[in-house]
């Protein structure tokens, strides 16, 4: 008897709200990656932060058999590159030149999160590669039926992005700057793996936010007061501010809000507070946990004080992380101030289609080279980072 492939059926939708949490969940809980939950991207869309109206048109792509959802892909169509902080701004100017309309594009992240994993997610027991195939299919027809420009995945998993240049996807190399956790059972253990002057330097910048009578703490899940979120949108709004045009504030207070309700289960807050008032905290940092992984996102803080920033942002959650065996911490875009910290660089990868042959032959022709230039800034930086000894660095052999 004649074995028959399963029919498959396309949907492009607007809104998690047409697909059921669990259902979606199903697929994406497996990940290693917290931000592709249905959760996380429904608050992006509820709160107004991912929406047309801010250039981030949801259009999710979907693929089922009969009524069960096998595949899908968390993808907008960007009317800019702003909130991707993979800056392709150039590409825009050179298609301008060329007369070719580069905006809108089709994008696959999680909003507003340069952190690593994005991938097409698959239902548990499916055939990836058949799936994988299908959904290319579906977006290549979609962006030349709809003169999309291209197709771009951003801070792709590395074992997915193998699949996808298997497939044609160009490959554009990046980098984040990732703490690794090697084997250390205290925070003096991380300590020790830098040079001396950097240790004097790390215990020196702790010491001055003690000695300024400030005393952090940390909250996670039902651990944090609800007014918690509310307070950490003032402080994330108050960093933007401080950095005028290049503020980057795309998140609503709603969707800090709304996280409490949905969402509090991943998220730690590590809070400064003065002595005497455990109420208001003068500075906050915001971040995400999920298995042996964790996520800075953002910070704000009341009032300003010497090394503040360094501690609240990285070491008391390196400390924490230490405590929980947590492996890796991302702790998010830019600052070449956290390789002093022990961030090494680390590569990451976008990966990119083009439908207009003339920017395809032209942007693809030079992306070798440009990797290679990005390799070697990579080198560059980790030649410098303050290890004891640059043959020990613990961080070298991941890079």
């Amino acid at each position: 008897m004649e074995q028959l492939k399963p029919r498959y059926t396309v949907a492009w939708i607007n809104s998690m709200t047409e697909v059921p949490r669990s259902v979606w969940d199903e697929m994406a809980v497996p990940l290693k990656t917290p931000f592709f939950e249905w959760s996380w991207l429904h608050c992006m869309e509820a709160s107004g932060s991912a929406t047309a109206k801010a250039g981030w048109l949801p259009n999710h792509l979907t693929i089922w058999r009969d009524r069960s959802l096998v595949a899908a892909a968390p993808l907008y169509l960007k009317g800019h590159s702003y909130g991707e902080f993979v800056f392709d701004h150039q590409w825009a100017d050179l298609s301008q030149r060329l007369g070719v309309q580069y905006y809108p594009k089709l994008l696959g992240m999680s909003p507003f999160t340069p952190a690593e994993g994005y991938r097409f997610l698959i239902a548990p027991g499916e055939d990836e590669d058949e799936l994988t195939d299908r959904m290319v299919e579906a977006i290549d027809s979609f962006c030349q039926r709809n003169r999309i420009s291209g197709c771009n995945f951003l801070y792709v998993d590395p074992d997915w992005q193998i699949k996808m240049e298997e497939r044609g996807f160009t490959p554009w190399l990046h980098h984040s700057y990732i703490w690794q956790n090697h084997d250390y059972q205290t925070f003096d253990d991380y300590l020790k793996a830098f040079n001396a002057n950097q240790r004097r330097n790390i215990k020196r910048e702790r010491k001055a936010v003690a000695s300024a009578g400030l005393t952090l703490k940390v909250f996670t899940g039902d651990q944090i007061p609800s007014q918690m979120f509310s307070q950490m949108y003032r402080f994330y709004c108050d960093t933007c501010d401080k950095f005028g045009w290049w503020g980057s504030k795309y998140l609503t207070r709603r969707f800090f809000e709304q996280l409490d309700d949905c969402y509090r289960d991943r998220v730690v807050f590590f809070a400064a507070y003065s002595e005497g008032d455990e109420r208001h905290p003068m500075a906050m940092s915001f971040c995400l946990t999920k298995g042996d992984q964790l996520y800075g996102r953002y910070w704000g803080c009341a009032t300003e004080f010497d090394n503040l920033h360094f501690d609240t942002c990285y070491y008391t959650p390196i400390e924490w992380a230490i405590d929980r065996n947590i492996q890796t911490f991302d702790p998010g875009a830019g600052g070449r101030h956290k390789k002093r910290r022990g961030f090494p660089a680390t590569p990451n990868y976008s990966l990119h289609r083009f439908y207009n042959p003339k920017l395809s032959q032209i942007l693809t022709s030079y992306m070798a080279e440009v990797n290679q230039m990005e390799q070697r800034e990579i080198d560059a930086i980790n030649a410098d980072l303050p290890f004891a000894q640059a043959t020990d660095n613990p961080n070298r052999s991941n890079i």
